[in-house]
């Protein structure tokens, strides 16, 4: 074999090396990309119990984008179904607490009451309204069964501004904006509740 031939054959071997490397690499990346969105989704399905659902609701987006309401702002939701019939709807929603932005994941079974609030990010004051994202959440826990009337309008408030729900202690300000969220996604979902879910027997 002459030099060039061997020259050649090096360069096909290099070739077919780097080929097959890539080609492990972009299997391994998409396999860890799907692993990586498996963990998300169970991180955030986490607050809705196992027997609602058995679809894959964060492929499920429902027709709402960055929606303004009257104390927050509604970023995305998805449709929660079993057997083909939807049980509940994920909204996440962001409003402004003491320091910064709140985004909290608020999911509402098929007759409008609360199943449960996560919060999944938050840059509040740590020790004190930084406690909005402890999982599970004991403060936020409380909300599970309200709806958009129960209690009516005026319940949805601190006890210290006539309404009944206790705050985070030392976080006012912080309370008072993850109610009026939680208050905005039951009143929004009430209102879009026929297109999202259907009559509801």
């Amino acid at each position: 074999m002459n030099r060039v031939s061997s020259w050649v054959l090096v360069g096909l071997l290099a070739g077919l090396g780097m080929g097959a490397t890539y080609l492990a690499q972009q299997g391994s990346a998409s396999r860890i990309a799907a692993e990586q969105r498996e963990i998300d989704s169970r991180k955030l399905l986490d607050l809705l119990p196992a027997d609602r659902y058995d679809n894959h609701p964060l492929e499920q987006p429902l027709p709402l984008d960055n929606t303004a309401l009257t104390n927050s702002r509604l970023l995305g939701g998805y449709l929660v179904t079993r057997a083909g019939h939807p049980t509940s709807v994920l909204l996440r929603s962001q409003t402004t607490g003491y320091v910064g932005s709140i985004d909290l994941l608020i999911a509402i079974d098929s007759t409008g009451r609360l199943l449960g609030v996560k919060t999944l990010s938050q840059t509040e004051t740590p020790g004190l309204g930084a406690r909005i994202a402890e999982w599970p959440n004991a403060w936020l826990a409380v909300f599970t069964g309200t709806s958009r009337s129960e209690p009516p309008d005026n319940g949805w408030a601190l006890k210290k501004d006539q309404g009944q729900f206790d705050q985070i202690a030392g976080a006012t300000i912080t309370s008072r904006a993850v109610i009026n969220a939680i208050h905005d996604a039951l009143r929004y979902f009430d209102e879009h509740r026929q297109r999202w879910i259907g009559t509801h027997e």
